[in-house]
């Protein structure tokens, strides 16, 4: 099975049933933003904090990485940002067109894999914001490489991605309020669903996630070349079993080294 091209597809499908990370922001939001009232998540219910980015926005290049779907790359296209959108779904990349093109916002979009952002120059880009999705690709590894690559000398990486202590359970025995350990990390379900329980994704519209190891999501940036220097935790706000005992979600902020 081809990941990416699954993926892609799943996501499609989900914005054509319009499920919640394909929705794009409101007119309402965008106008708050011109007026410089905004805020974005890059994991699920807690905003980013604003100190993370510069108090202007105007001119400053940014390049939201696997973020389709009308969302961060509108808001901050709004704020004054420079943005350019990539992302694996085209229909999510629609999202962000409809959006910029119903409140005349200059927004680039870009089909195209996180892992490998060929399409892109060096050191193009002076902020990267990267909400959870590499939880969608099998070696999140060379996505920090490639998110150095294009990212400035002193640049910013905003990141969401997924604590892997999630995959360790039952998803089945969840639903029914237990917890039930049984899934080893690193996570694939390649490696670990049978040639049936693969087809029931396929009819359910499920993307293959993989549960990435902590030290391949912070390690993995620090030997990009990143000093993380921002850190906090979110949750699925309580609709999730597992929200009773802990955070699932991770971002950081990390800064490029010069040199």
């Amino acid at each position: 099975m081809k990941t990416n091209e699954y993926n892609s597809k799943v996501w499609d499908k989900k914005v054509e049933d319009q499920v919640v990370y394909t929705k794009p922001v409101t007119q309402e939001m965008i106008k708050e933003s011109k007026a410089g009232n905004w805020r974005i998540t890059v994991t699920t219910e807690k905003a980013v904090p604003r100190h993370w980015f510069p108090a202007n926005l105007k001119g400053l290049r940014i390049l939201c990485l696997a973020s389709g779907g009308g969302q961060q790359g509108p808001i901050l296209a709004a704020a004054g940002a420079e943005v350019t959108v990539v992302d694996l779904s085209e229909k999510q990349l629609e999202q962000d067109r409809f959006v910029a093109e119903r409140d005349n916002l200059q927004l680039t979009v870009a089909r195209g894999d996180m892992s490998d952002l060929f399409f892109l120059e060096n050191e193009s880009f002076d902020m990267i914001v990267h909400p959870v999705s590499n939880v969608f690709v099998e070696n999140v590894l060379p996505v920090w490489k490639e998110a150095s690559r294009v990212l400035k000398e002193g640049g910013t990486l905003i990141s969401g991605f997924t604590n892997p202590l999630l995959y360790l359970f039952d998803d089945e025995q969840e639903d029914k309020g237990i917890l039930d350990v049984k899934n080893r990390i690193p996570y694939s379900p390649l490696e670990l669903l049978t040639k049936d329980e693969l087809q029931k994704y396929k009819e359910s519209n499920l993307a293959l996630e993989f549960g990435h190891t902590l030290e391949d999501q912070i390690q993995g940036q620090i030997d990009a070349g990143f000093v993380i220097n921002g850190f906090y935790e979110d949750d699925f706000g309580g609709s999730r079993l597992i929200d009773q005992y802990i955070k699932t979600f991770i971002a950081t902020k990390a800064i490029k080294n010069a040199g």
